[in-house]
């Protein structure tokens, strides 16, 4: 199964897609309705805005550094996901996503990294716990928020997780145990982004890594790749290592390249058949 990860509600609706993912929020903290042409997709924890508008809303380490984008590292300001009134605000949203369509896609949960969050909320909370571990609190953390979504989606949920399948690493890094959360995920989408794919030796690591991660546990697997103004063959090429590992592989924010590669791969398995030029194609009879 091939899909798109749009912010262009139309793209939804090409003939070249099976599935489309529509971004209702990113980290940017950009808002957009929900429609009924996709899954919607929401950004948990990463929000710029949030936290640039209310800097104490930020995940804080040990030294009461905020997990913000202007440090080194961090491609986007996180938000503590303790936070009651941000978590409730969160959950409205889904709620209306869910409105508009049963299925539902959640980026960027958990912790920020390893040693986050120290703020003062945390460790208050973490002190009057059953847990002894902190790594295990926070785990407990994102279970609880990744549950409080599934209660409410009465469709498929998908969850997209950092790309390191070795084990314990995801539960380490951002409190997001794999195995707890597989029985409440259907497929869990594992983003491999390179702007060329000039060797994929490195993506099929990794997607192997997570397919034998899953392995006995009742949830797909999705590899995402980054479609922007990369070469088609070069895509064609990295699409073909992820088919041999994922599910389903989803194409992110080119529309047009992902549906090139998509006509390409068809037509290369119809012995014969000339597919002429793909984006054009696509445009004239799917696009706007």
């Amino acid at each position: 199964m091939y899909g798109v990860v749009t912010r262009n509600a139309e793209e939804l609706e090409w003939s070249a897609f099976d599935a489309g993912f529509y971004e209702v929020k990113d980290v940017t903290g950009r808002a957009a309705a929900p429609v009924s042409t996709g899954v919607n997709m929401v950004s948990a924890f990463g929000d710029n805005a949030a936290v640039g508008d209310d800097n104490s809303m930020a995940a804080v380490d040990a030294e009461g550094r905020p997990a913000t984008r202007d440090r080194p590292y961090f491609d986007w300001s996180y938000v503590c996901p303790t936070h009651d009134r941000y978590r409730e605000g969160l959950l409205e949203i889904v709620d209306d996503c869910i409105e508009a369509l049963p299925d539902l896609r959640l980026d960027d949960v958990g912790f920020p990294r390893d040693d986050y969050c120290r703020c003062e909320r945390c460790d208050r909370r973490f002190a009057a716990s059953e847990f002894d571990d902190r790594a295990d609190w926070r785990a407990s953390v994102v279970t609880d928020f990744v549950a409080d979504v599934r209660d409410r989606v009465p469709g498929d949920l998908s969850l997209t997780c950092y790309p390191d399948p070795y084990p314990g690493h995801l539960r380490t890094r951002s409190g997001v145990d794999i195995e707890a959360l597989a029985p409440m995920v259907d497929e869990f989408v594992v983003p491999l982004y390179d702007t060329a794919y000039g060797t994929t030796y490195w993506l099929e690591t990794i997607a192997k890594g997570f397919e034998s991660r899953l392995a006995g546990l009742d949830a797909a697997l999705a590899v995402e790749l980054y479609a922007v103004e990369v070469d088609v063959d070069a895509l064609v090429g990295a699409t073909d290592v992820a088919d041999a590992y994922a599910d389903a592989v989803y194409f992110g924010y080119d529309a047009s390249n992902a549906a090139a590669a998509i006509r390409r791969m068809r037509a290369d398995r119809r012995e014969g058949v000339s597919h002429g030029d793909a984006v054009d194609d696509d445009r004239d009879h799917s696009g706007p």
